[in-house]
């Protein structure tokens, strides 16, 4: 037997609409995506993306960097004050007080912008997790800095590491994120609590397959 089947009339095919159809975005998952636009207005997030954690280097990267600075900073003071005593020994001229203060805050003004630029460069590596993908910001110098994001759904290896004594100590380490297919491998270190700070991530990413 035949078995004839509607056809559709070229006026139908031409009627469809080619615009792409409007995904619906809840009240909490606008108001979710604006307050993370406030907050982080220099990320690049689609309409329904919001941030769920923001992750900073642990301090303690820092640690060493500004001890050598201040010490630096404490040993120019030093000799700043007792110019007097030092200079008299060993036939240094008394009149030159005047300008080895001036050199010697100079010196103590650059150590101290130094310190700063160090900390602001290395504060600014970060970490962040949004329900859509992670997004890593690394600032290299003060004018250089880079981006990388890598969407939840292409992830297919996350881990963390913590080795010796300090990060075990003060909780911090290394967190691993592996994609699939270019195989691309994405670390962040110093990170605090990094077990925590993976399990939220994989948990996302799960709950985001499932939906999916």
């Amino acid at each position: 037997d035949l078995h004839s089947f509607p056809t559709r009339r070229s006026s139908d095919l031409h009627s469809r609409s080619t615009e792409p159809i409007p995904v619906h975005i809840s009240e909490e998952t606008r108001r979710k995506h604006e307050e993370s636009c406030r907050l982080y207005p220099w990320l690049n997030l689609s309409e329904h993306e919001y941030v769920i954690q923001m992750i900073p280097r642990h301090s303690i990267g820092i640690w060493g960097p500004t001890f050598a600075m201040i010490l630096a900073i404490i040993l120019v003071s030093v000799f700043m004050f007792c110019y007097p005593d030092i200079a008299k020994p060993i036939g240094l001229a008394q009149s030159m007080y005047p300008q080895v203060i001036l050199i010697c805050l100079m010196v103590i003004i650059l150590f101290g912008i130094g310190l700063y630029i160090a900390i602001w460069v290395y504060m600014q590596n970060r970490f962040f997790l949004t329900n859509e993908s992670v997004i890593q910001e690394i600032q290299i110098s003060l004018f250089s800095k880079r981006e990388q994001t890598v969407s939840l759904m292409n992830i297919e290896d996350s881990s963390y590491s913590q080795k010796g004594i300090l990060q075990t100590l003060f909780n911090y380490g290394s967190i691993r994120l592996s994609t699939e297919g270019d195989e691309t491998t994405y670390r962040f270190s110093y990170v605090a609590d990094p077990k925590n700070r993976l399990w939220r991530s994989e948990e996302r990413r799960v709950g985001k397959e499932c939906r999916s």
